[in-house]
């Protein structure tokens, strides 16, 4: 991407062009065919019809620091305010089956970071994820779920409502 100056540039350089950038040459045959970018085309369809935008690595939107780490994500499914994105932020994560204590400690925790302006960012699992996504909510800030599984998909199923909640508040699924 950086050679060829972004993501779409890729998808519209010739095999010869792929291949002098240093690609494998069975990546680099791939990408020429073309079939990559339909894919690319029917995964953004498929986004958009989830309530989600796309965000790459050249977008503005893209979070800044996020960018600077080794191997960033090419691409960020994002439901809600992408704004929030770039925004300090606390990530709060831990076990699927805490004690009472641990699940109270995560949801006041969240609750009263969320009240001081930092974005609680979890993975919306079971447990701690789901108190610290709670927490947020309960203050009425501003939380971010980090999906294990793709944009349409919700799991577990029980935390469909805690994500519905975040986006009413900004937040994101």
């Amino acid at each position: 991407m950086e050679h060829f100056g972004g993501v779409e540039s890729v998808f519209r350089a010739s095999l010869t062009e792929l291949e002098a950038a240093g690609l494998e040459v069975a990546s680099a045959q791939s990408l020429a065919t073309g079939k990559p970018m339909e894919l690319a085309e029917r995964e953004a369809i498929s986004a958009a019809a989830a309530g989600a935008e796309l965000l790459t690595l050249d977008d503005p939107g893209y979070p800044a620091r996020l960018r600077q780490i080794y191997d960033p994500p090419v691409a960020l499914y994002v439901r809600g305010d992408a704004a929030a994105l770039t925004r300090p932020s606390l990530a709060i994560v831990g076990t699927r089956h805490p004690t009472p204590y641990g699940l109270g400690m995560a949801q006041r925790l969240s609750c009263d970071l969320a009240n001081r302006g930092l974005v609680i960012v979890s993975g919306l699992a079971r447990g701690i994820d789901a108190a610290a996504h709670r927490g947020a909510i309960t203050a009425k800030g501003c939380t971010v779920a980090i999906f294990g599984t793709g944009i349409d998909v919700m799991y577990p199923r029980e935390n469909k409502k805690i994500a519905e909640s975040m986006l009413r508040l900004g937040g994101h699924g």
